[in-house]
């Protein structure tokens, strides 16, 4: 396998690894969008409710907030920890995924975020409605956001902004 791992690794490595890597990368995106998410959520963003998972289980402060608020402090630590997330997810994507060139370096990078910026606001709102108006706990919220993330961005990155 060693001899093979330059190849995988390559941006020419076939469909079947490019998928491995893409998944890859995203599980770490999404670790560093949840890191830092929560990191504002426990601290300066105080979003989290009493009920949620990442409370009783990490023992995170609650914000003895309304929902309303929390919905609001929500999607502003999302859109912080989108920022820092994509940057890591551009670069890696860039390097170990796609074949970069379709566009230039700069026009590839407004479009990865303009597009992951709309898969985020999509989702986003689909989580506030969820927090806003169901009472749904924030962890769910941040899974159907990150579902919904994954899925559009895979098929614009590979057909749209990235030359496969």
């Amino acid at each position: 396998m060693s001899s093979r791992l330059p190849k995988v690794l390559s941006t020419d490595s076939g469909p079947f690894w490019q998928f491995v890597k893409y998944g890859t990368i995203g599980v770490l995106s999404t670790l560093v969008q949840a890191l830092f998410f929560y990191l504002l959520a426990s601290t300066c963003l105080r979003c989290l409710g009493g009920d949620d998972w990442a409370v009783r289980l990490l023992s995170l402060p609650d914000a003895s907030v309304s929902d309303a608020v929390r919905a609001q402090r929500f999607a502003l630590a999302t859109a912080l920890a989108f920022v820092v997330a994509n940057i890591f997810c551009w670069l890696l994507n860039r390097r170990f995924v796609f074949r970069a060139g379709k566009y230039s370096w700069a026009v590839e990078l407004l479009m990865f975020i303009a597009v992951s910026g709309f898969a985020m606001a999509l989702a986003t709102a689909i989580s506030w409605f969820l927090i806003n108006k169901l009472g749904t706990m924030t962890t769910i919220a941040v899974f159907v956001e990150v579902f919904v993330s994954f899925v559009f961005n895979y098929f614009i990155r590979k057909f749209v902004i990235f030359r496969g």
